[in-house]
């Protein structure tokens, strides 16, 4: 299983994804001096459950589900979050 799916996996455990979407920029930092490894990472999820939820607890939730993974496999995680409403109205 790659890492995409891993992370795709852990989080559908506590989050009901209507959208995911992962990129990896882990690329863009290898030369840099003090890089010691893991991955620089950009998600974006949406689902329902944010509704009513405010942002700084999607982002305790995202990194719940995570658990490990971050510090050890992950070292940067950009996260977005949205409702399908909030969805719609970004991408427009």
């Amino acid at each position: 299983m790659n890492a995409a799916e891993t992370i795709k996996n852990k989080l559908s455990e506590y989050i009901d994804l209507i959208h995911f979407d992962i990129r990896d920029k882990t690329g863009k930092h290898i030369h840099h001096r003090n890089f010691d490894g893991g991955l620089h990472l950009s998600i974006t999820l949406v689902s329902d459950g944010f509704k009513d939820m405010p942002l700084l607890d999607r982002h305790q939730l995202v990194y719940k589900a995570l658990g490990s993974l971050i510090k050890n496999e992950i070292h940067a995680l950009s996260i977005k979050t949205y409702t399908s409403e909030e969805w719609v109205n970004q991408v427009r």
